[in-house]
């Protein structure tokens, strides 16, 4: 064989390597994504139900609906507060 080949084949390979990591890093970062939004729904809805319990005697109450999922996906718990705030107190 001949250099000019096995450069070839190593740049190749190289540029293969490449693209399969970037790929992979293409991949990886909506389901990082995903995974965060999932897991701050869950806790702000878990902290929600809590509030709901605990605050009951007090007529405090937060619906847990779309909308409040949805905020508290995005925001984590500064958005389940924050709908405490609004919906109690404003």
């Amino acid at each position: 064989m001949e250099m000019s080949t096995e450069i070839g084949i190593l740049l190749a390979y190289g540029f293969g390597i490449l693209v399969l990591y970037l790929l992979g890093y293409l991949l990886l970062v909506p389901i990082k994504f995903l995974l965060k939004l999932l897991c701050n729904s869950l806790f702000g809805g878990v902290f929600i139900l809590v509030i709901n319990r605990v605050a009951d005697p007090w007529d405090i109450h937060i619906p847990l609906n779309i909308l409040s999922a949805i905020l508290t996906g995005i925001l984590g718990l500064p958005g389940a507060i924050l709908l405490l705030i609004a919906n109690n107190f404003l």
